[in-house]
C-alpha cells in the first residue's frame, strides 16, 4: 500500500511548489496580473470548470457560502472529532451528491493548510470527474482489481491542493469490490497516512444500492444529501437508520431557497461581487 502514498506525497509536493513560486514572485515587488495568469493558468476557471463547480465560478454566491459554512463545521467540530475521511451520498440518483461532494473537497482545499483527494466510489454512474473536467478512462476499479499503480491513476485537477481518484472502468460486481478487504485497506492507509488531507468519498445512492451501507462502516463521518421538496421524510428517515448515528454529519437540503424569499434583494445585493 506504501506506493499510493509515494503518488500522493509526489501530488503534495508539486502543489508545495506551486505555492511557493507564488511566494516567489511577489517577494519584493507587486505581482501583476499578467504573471499571475501565466503561472496560474490553472485558476482561469470559469473557462475550465463545470458551473456546478459553484466555490470556484461563483465564488460570491450564496450557494459558495453555505459550502464554506459546512466546511467550517467540519475542520472545526463541536465535539472536537475531526473526520477526515467524508462519505457523501443520498437515497436516490439526482439529488446532488456529486455536486456536494466536489464542491465540499474543493472548500476545504481552500483552507491554509488543508490537503484534499476526491475519490468516486459511485462505479455504477460515475460523474466527480466531470465536475473538474477530467477523464475516467482509468481509476480505483483499476487499482482494486488491476493492481495498476496509483500514480498511473491520481489526476491533477489543476486546483491548489486538490487530487482526483475517478472511478475507472465499468465492472459488473461493484458492491463486492466495495466490500473487499482491498477496498478497507485503501480508507484505512489514506486516513492515517497524512494528517493534513481530507478525503471526499463520493457514494452511490444509499437508497438504491447497498454501496454507501458497505463504506459507511470504513469512513468517519457522512454527509446526506437530501433535494428539498422531492424525497418523503419517512425515506430519508428510513435510509439514515442504515448508517451508525454517530457517523453522520449533517444532512444538506439541495435546492432549499425558502428560507432567503423574506430577505429578497438584500441578499441579491449583498452577494454581488464588487471588482
Amino acid at each position: 500500500m506504501g506506493k499510493i502514498f509515494d503518488a500522493l506525497e509526489k501530488q503534495k509536493k508539486e502543489n508545495i511548489v506551486v505555492s511557493n513560486q507564488f511566494k516567489t514572485i511577489d517577494e519584493g515587488r507587486r505581482t501583476t496580473s499578467k504573471e499571475v495568469n501565466e503561472t496560474f493558468k490553472v485558476q482561469q476557471v470559469n473557462a475550465k470548470y463545470n458551473p456546478k463547480l459553484v466555490v470556484l465560478t461563483q465564488p460570491g454566491s450564496i450557494d459558495s457560502e453555505n459550502f464554506k459554512t459546512l466546511r467550517a463545521q467540519i475542520l472545526f467540530p463541536k465535539d472536537g472529532r475531526r473526520n477526515r475521511v467524508i462519505m457523501v451520498t443520498s437515497v436516490f440518483p439526482g439529488e446532488g451528491k456529486t455536486f456536494v461532494a466536489a464542491n465540499l473537497a474543493v472548500s476545504i482545499a481552500q483552507g491554509i493548510n488543508e490537503f484534499v483527494l476526491m475519490v468516486d466510489c459511485d462505479l455504477r454512474k460515475p460523474d466527480l470527474h466531470k465536475m473538474v473536467n477530467a477523464e475516467n478512462s482509468v481509476g480505483l476499479s483499476n487499482y482494486l482489481l488491476d493492481k495498476m499503480p496509483m500514480n498511473k491513476l491520481l489526476l491533477k485537477t489543476g486546483i491548489e491542493k486538490l487530487t482526483l481518484l475517478p472511478a475507472g472502468k465499468a465492472i459488473k460486481k461493484p458492491s463486492e469490490l466495495l466490500a473487499s478487504n482491498e477496498m478497507k485497506d485503501f480508507l484505512i492507509e489514506v486516513r492515517n497516512r497524512y494528517e493534513d488531507r481530507f478525503v471526499i468519498v463520493d457514494a452511490a445512492p444509499l437508497g438504491v444500492t447497498s454501496e454507501a451501507n458497505i463504506l459507511s462502516n470504513h469512513v468517519d463521518g457522512v454527509v446526506f444529501v437530501v433535494r428539498s421538496g422531492k424525497t418523503p421524510k419517512e425515506t430519508v428517515k428510513k435510509n439514515l437508520e442504515k448508517i451508525e448515528k454517530d457517523k453522520i454529519i449533517g444532512i444538506v437540503f439541495n435546492g432549499y431557497e425558502q428560507h432567503l424569499k423574506p430577505y429578497g434583494d438584500y441578499y441579491k445585493n449583498y452577494y454581488v461581487r464588487q471588482e
